[in-house]
């Protein structure tokens, strides 16, 4: 049996819409295409946002496109500084509720 080649243009629509219905299966029926070579498709053409920030962080400060170790440390250390933030949040959060509680008012935010 000959290998089926499809167009770039072909693939990219019936990656369209797998990603529109959310459902490789259904997309792959209706084109004749096997649901697996659709799914395929849909995992190699879904945008990657890790990818994306690090290409944008890239572009926006041309220090750390020297060095890609720089740039991954700079991304671990904003995702930690997002998390410790929320810690914090979060506690404030507690402690708020807590003095409503004891019925002291609240200072001003």
């Amino acid at each position: 049996m000959p290998v089926k080649r499809h167009s770039e243009e072909f693939k990219k629509q019936v990656v369209k819409e797998a990603l529109e219905t959310g459902n490789s299966s259904i997309v792959g029926r209706k084109h004749n295409i096997s649901p697996s070579i659709v799914a395929r498709w849909v995992r190699i053409e879904k945008p990657n946002p890790m990818k994306n920030m690090m290409k944008k962080a890239l572009q926006a400060s041309p220090d750390l496109s020297e060095d890609p170790k720089e740039a991954k440390k700079a991304i671990g250390q904003n995702t930690q500084l997002k998390k410790l933030l929320g810690e914090k949040e979060l506690e404030i959060e507690i402690l708020r509720d807590l003095l409503k509680k004891m019925k002291i008012p609240l200072p001003p935010r």
